[in-house]
């Protein structure tokens, strides 16, 4: 199959966390089945743009992937260039599966595979939330709804969720849909050798260290985290992750009111070796989210074999529970200093919990594994296709030329 994705933002802007990271071991692995794969994205760094080629394919693990500059409308990703290659090359690909809401990149693209009748899935990433919708950018959230994403998601031949919260979410919001598939998210085995100890931000399995690992942001839940500390004197909190909008200071002020500050350690944003470097020293990772469509820290996480206490409301809360890879916790401060202690001071336990999680995603959550689930899914949508067009006197044999994007 020739199979195009549509994000607004890709490697090497990893600041935004992990559905640059999904989104690329996805293509990569659908890459490595045999699949043609490309991806159109622009070069949007935070303020800055990536030094990446612009308007030509670059090759990342097999996938060819295309940087469009942005132009009027930056703050939503517009692309004049990727607009033009949209409109003369989607028509040559077999289904578009497009990754984020209320952007305009992955508007234009369901734009362009209606006018040309192709096949598209949306995934919209953990954004199509209520709580989320409410609580950040309501009025032009509910305006662009309005305008895009209703028709949007009401023309995909599939809405792609990564968990059952997450579809449960969707369900919620009322909008109309042709179906949801449930695919989750996968992640690379770690080389156990390259995984060991490196004395990153001087954590140690000899000290009681909790680690939280993702984006320094308010659905995180760290306002809960931070104070749950008050009741593990005993132990460290070690805080990894991009600080993009600002909110690692009124944190950091919390922890000082607190009177915990000196055991709070914010470290910023770990990559590569020295990401598992830290899973594997820690003692627990905790991921307190308010809102989490998934949770691919978790996945690293287990992968690593580093017990896991999340909240109810990360979508692979589920997981963690039936799998025995950590504890699934309400997210007040009492009720994480309680999970968290008791990984803490058992050891048996908690190595338990670490050998169950790096079990399970050995056999279920490989990007292999993901993207043989997610290639099912495509070979439903373009049979369904193929039926539909022959029913009707495939109209659209016209448009599978080859030419290449």
């Amino acid at each position: 199959m020739r199979i195009l994705h549509v994000v607004p933002s890709y490697y090497p802007a990893v600041r935004y966390g992990g559905p640059i990271r999904s989104v690329h071991g996805l293509a990569g692995a659908l890459a490595g089945r045999g699949h043609e794969v490309h991806v159109y994205t622009t070069n949007v760094d935070g303020p800055l743009e990536a030094d990446v080629p612009l308007g030509t394919a670059v090759d990342l693990d097999g996938v060819s992937v295309w940087y469009f500059p942005t132009s009027r409308g930056r703050r939503l990703y517009r692309s004049t260039d990727m607009r033009r290659a949209l409109d003369i090359n989607i028509s040559n690909f077999d289904v578009v599966h497009t990754h984020s809401v209320f952007l305009w990149p992955t508007t234009a693209a369901a734009r362009a595979a209606r006018a040309h009748r192709v096949p598209y899935v949306l995934a919209p990433r953990g954004m199509l939330v209520a709580d989320l919708i409410r609580r950040k950018s309501r009025l032009a959230k509910l305006a662009w709804m309005a305008a895009f994403e209703r028709r949007n998601v009401e023309a995909a031949t599939a809405v792609h969720a990564t968990s059952k919260l997450e579809a449960d979410d969707i369900r919620r919001l009322g909008l109309r849909y042709q179906r949801i598939i449930i695919v989750g998210n996968g992640v690379e085995m770690p080389d156990p050798g390259a995984s060991a100890h490196c004395g990153i931000a001087g954590i140690s399995r000899e000290h009681l260290t909790v680690l939280f690992l993702g984006r320094i942001n308010w659905k995180k839940g760290l306002d809960r985290l931070i104070p749950a500390m008050l009741h593990l004197p005993e132990a460290e909190l070690v805080l990894a992750g991009d600080d993009d909008e600002g909110y690692r200071a009124p944190m950091e002020a919390l922890a000082g009111n607190l009177g915990v500050a000196t055991r709070v350690r914010f470290i910023g944003p770990v990559h590569g070796p020295e990401k598992w470097s830290l899973l594997a020293s820690a003692q627990v990772l905790v991921l307190p989210s308010y809102s989490e469509n998934f949770g691919n820290v978790i996945l690293e996480a287990m992968a690593a074999g580093c017990p896991v206490v999340v909240t109810p409301e990360v979508g692979l809360a589920g997981v963690v529970r039936d799998s025995g890879a950590g504890l699934v916790i309400p997210g007040d401060p009492e009720s994480l200093a309680w999970a968290l202690r008791s990984i803490l001071i058992d050891r048996n336990a908690a190595r338990a919990m670490g050998e169950a999680g790096r079990k399970t995603v050995a056999e279920r959550f490989t990007w292999e594994a993901i993207a043989g689930e997610m290639e099912q899914e495509y070979l439903q949508i373009t049979s369904d296709r193929k039926r539909t067009s022959d029913s009707c006197g495939n109209p659209h044999l016209s448009l599978l030329k080859d030419t290449r994007p």
